[in-house]
């Protein structure tokens, strides 16, 4: 994907994937290719239009819903709300945060390889906490409670069983990152109901077992395949237009199909 060079008051320089399409997106409604209360084409035409990824798509809407250039009505589309303002005196609103879906394959690669490490270092103590914090999970889904604290003492857990301080610094920024995200907030504020936290919560069982092993080869699978859960759902629970989407960032890990996994 290229953006022109004649990009009317270009205002930031793109750094992420999404910011690039979300330029040549708002460089359309400048140019009068849309006008308010047009229905943007489905995620998928401007996708293979334009070369990129579903996900990539999904997060450069985002951020124009973080300018009000557009609203997303699920179920059935995106509308144009507003046609970007060209003064030179604008200050607009302007995401730079990492997108939802590039965070996921940063925590994909990340803790996959947390799991695998803390397998071979993991103690009874360390067990102990990880059962614990699937414990709390499943109260808080009996209680259909919107906090998600198990689920966060889960991943920590396996992070502190490596030993490793500067892994569990490592994987607490990447948490806080998420949290602070207007981004990702934008996403979840798509997303209801909880059944998908019981998928979930049978992955952090499957990544226990794995740990209770001292399996790392399983573990790091087990944790690889449980965010390649989490990414699909939040894709379809957060699709706007069909649910038969084919939006992925890449289905499997070399690295650990070299190692001997599935």
């Amino acid at each position: 994907m290229e953006i022109s060079d004649n990009i009317i008051m270009m205002p930031f320089e793109p750094k992420r994937p999404y910011q690039e399409l979300g330029l040549v997106l708002r460089k359309e409604l400048i140019e009068g290719h849309y006008t308010v209360g047009d229905r943007l084409p489905p995620e998928r035409d401007i996708a293979e239009r334009l070369d990129v990824s579903r996900t990539v798509v999904r997060e450069a809407i985002i951020m124009l819903e973080l300018e009000n250039l557009v609203e997303v009505k699920k179920g059935s589309g995106v509308y144009v709300t507003n046609i970007p303002d060209q003064s030179p005196h604008r200050e607009r609103i302007i995401s730079d945060d990492a997108g939802p879906f590039e965070m996921l394959q940063a925590r994909q690669l990340l803790e996959s390889n947390i799991a695998e490490f803390a397998a071979i270092q993991v103690t009874p103590g360390d067990i102990a906490k990880m059962r614990s914090a699937l414990k709390l999970e499943r109260q808080e889904l009996a209680a259909q409670s919107e906090q998600c604290v198990g689920d966060e003492r889960f991943h920590m857990s396996i992070a502190e069983a490596t030993h490793n301080s500067v892994l569990v610094d490592m994987l607490k920024q990447s948490w806080e990152r998420r949290e602070q995200s207007p981004m990702w907030q934008k996403l979840h504020s798509r997303i209801s109901g909880h059944d998908y936290r019981q998928e979930w919560m049978e992955d952090h069982a499957k990544i226990l077992a794995a740990m209770q092993r001292k399996d790392p080869i399983a573990a790091k699978n087990a944790m690889w395949q449980h965010l390649e859960n989490v990414k699909q759902r939040l894709l379809e629970l957060s699709d706007i237009d069909d649910p038969d989407f084919d939006g992925y960032l890449f289905s499997s890990n070399p690295v650990v199909l070299l190692g001997g996994g599935q």
